[in-house]
């Protein structure tokens, strides 16, 4: 969360670039990623500086001695505009392609090209992101995301973009931990494995690593933001999560550079995201330790529409199910990328659940019959408004095992508005917008008390345990949602909700989901009763709805007032008339 002055200095970093002739959203936060890049370089290579010349640490400069003019601190002090475009745009990004050696990022720099073609704009921008924070790692994430959320307001673009309430409910139900391989096969700007970050942070903070920040917003009021250090994360935890836990795939370079970029500002170091196809046959050619069986934990919004040619497809996908809707080979994709065990929340179009063709009935028979499908989670149709107004829902599945019974979710409420808007329905006690509230807190708590019919006990999270599930030994007393920290506690942004102790999620007052119950939001479907259906995930299907006979009033009594209005309503005007 950015607010007041520094939310201002994006927004006017932004309006430069639109008023300078660069209008597309995309171009922008690429060139801007490119000059953050460029002054990170810097600001590591100092601290490189100071730290060697302390200790006895020892590390590869990112600049040669002939190579210091390329220096942010040495070429943003340039006043000649024209000396400094011919600096950052024939040195500078000649040696972000051919010579960066700051983690991975040398891979996504390849093609780097400026394309700002006024001095005076160039000069601007390098002025207003050395007034960024950059250096501090508290804020330069939320700063980031602020400016990818500018992605969500510009049009088609928008698509690239997840919301971020949805992002978080998914996280939260799969519960991600350190020891797992984490992956996006189509990561866009790493929305989802930025989230995981986050909520490791999160789950990860004793209550004295938690920090309380208050900013103050454009209209002069404080808001409260709670800072979470990861204090309770052993070392060997931190090098596995900044360099071998996050892994992202996808087929646009400007997408690649932008994710790196989110995951380096959140404090991922080394982020492994790759410039490839994962349907398409190279990704087994190039990838072979990632294309199978490679991972714990699986995220994702993939494409929705789209037909890719048969033989440019991973015929290992195709074993799995023939056909060439994206939509459909993306969950094939997942099944084959996980551990045996490894768990998925993936977002998919509605026609998945009810499609008629052989492809759609075999991929939800495959799920069902051959990996254990835990949850579908419908939800409305304007949440990926105003881009998109397909109707979606997650899955939630794990790879191998056995399903008997699925758990249905209907969402009603994401907490905005379903319109082209999407404006935050909800406020806390101080009137600031709630960005996680409506049904999706509801959603979270029913997940963590739900009981399969028959069941005694409360159901596990995952039936199938990944090897390297593991937890720590302090997780019993840590918040796992929004603050919660004793039975009573409201989270972080208002909710009045009591939290289970165990995980910190926050509970609902009274039982969501009644196992015989169809009428309420969440509810049971057996297998048996899947297969008779051909394997419909639809939540209408299954779903009763109550109908409530509505009472009306007699025509003669209706007849009556009516008289008696126009009775009263003659009174007043003769009265008038008499007045006048």
């Amino acid at each position: 969360m950015i607010t007041g002055d520094l939310k201002n200095k994006i927004d006017k970093l932004w309006l430069e670039f639109w008023q300078g002739g660069i209008a597309n959203p995309l171009t922008v936060i690429e060139q801007i990623t490119f000059l953050m890049f460029a002054r990170l370089l810097d600001i590591n290579e100092s601290r490189d500086e100071k730290r060697a010349a302390r200790t006895d640490y020892q590390f590869t400069p990112r600049f040669k001695d002939h190579e210091q003019h390329l220096r942010w601190s040495q070429f943003s002090h340039i006043e000649d505009a024209e000396r400094l475009m011919n600096v950052v745009r024939d040195d500078v990004f000649k040696h972000f392609r051919e010579h960066t050696s700051d983690s991975r990022f040398g891979d996504y720099m390849k093609d780097a090209r400026m394309v700002i073609d006024k001095p005076s704009l160039l000069v601007k921008a390098i002025e207003m992101i050395d007034a960024l924070p950059l250096d501090a790692g508290d804020t330069k994430g939320d700063l980031y995301e602020y400016l990818l959320s500018k992605l969500s307001t510009a049009g088609i673009n928008g698509q690239f973009r997840t919301p971020r309430h949805v992002i978080k409910l998914m996280v939260w139900l799969l519960d991600p931990q350190p020891g797992e391989v984490v992956a996006d096969p189509a990561c866009g700007t790493a929305g989802f494995l930025v989230a995981v970050m986050e909520y490791l942070l999160e789950i990860y903070s004793s209550q004295q690593g938690v920090m309380q920040e208050d900013l103050i917003d454009d209209q002069g009021k404080t808001v409260s933001q709670k800072i979470y250090t990861g204090d309770l994360l052993t070392q060997d935890q931190w090098q596995t999560i900044k360099t071998r836990m996050f892994h992202g795939f996808d087929f646009d370079n400007t997408m690649l550079r932008i994710a790196a970029m989110n995951l380096y500002m959140h404090g991922v170091d080394n982020p492994d995201i790759h410039y490839q196809d994962t349907l398409a046959q190279s990704f087994a050619q190039h990838f072979p330790e990632l294309e199978h069986n490679a991972f714990d934990v699986i995220f994702a919004n993939p494409p929705f529409k789209g037909s890719l040619d048969q033989d440019t497809i991973n015929p290992q996908i195709l074993r799995l199910v023939k056909t060439k809707k994206t939509e459909l080979l993306f969950i094939a994709l997942i099944l084959h990328m996980l551990k045996t065990g490894g768990r998925s929340a993936t977002v998919v179009p509605q026609g998945v659940l009810f499609g008629s063709s052989n492809a759609h009935q075999a991929v939800r028979q495959l799920l069902i019959e051959h990996n254990q499908l835990e949850a579908v989670i419908n939800l409305p149709s304007g949440v990926f408004k105003p881009y998109a107004g397909v109707a979606t829902a997650i899955l939630v599945f794990a790879k191998g095992g056995a399903t008997d019974h699925v758990w249905f979710y209907d969402v009603q409420d994401d907490g905005y508005s379903l319109d082209d808007k999407r404006d935050p329905l909800y406020q806390d006690e101080q009137g600031n917008p709630l960005s996680f509230a409506g049904d999706l807190p509801k959603v979270l708590a029913a997940w963590k008390t739900r009981q399969k019919p028959g069941d005694s006990h409360r159901h596990p999270s995952s039936e199938i345990e990944s090897p390297s599930q593991t937890r720590h030994p302090g997780m019993d007393s840590l918040s796992r949602s929004d603050g919660c920290r004793d039975p009573e506690a409201t989270d972080g942004e208002g909710l009045s909700l009591p939290c289970d102790l165990d995980s910190g999620i926050p509970l609902v007052p009274q039982r969501v989901c009644q196992n015989d119950e169809r009428t309420q939001a969440c509810f049971w479907v057996s297998k048996a009763e899947l297969a008779a259906n051909k394997y419909d995930l639809s939540v209408k299907r299954y779903k009763e709805t109550v109908h409530i006979e509505e009472q009306y009033d007699s025509p003669q009594v209706i007849l009556q007032q009516w008289m008696t209005l126009v009775d009263e309503i003659s009174e007043e005007l003769k009265d008038l008339e008499r007045m006048l």
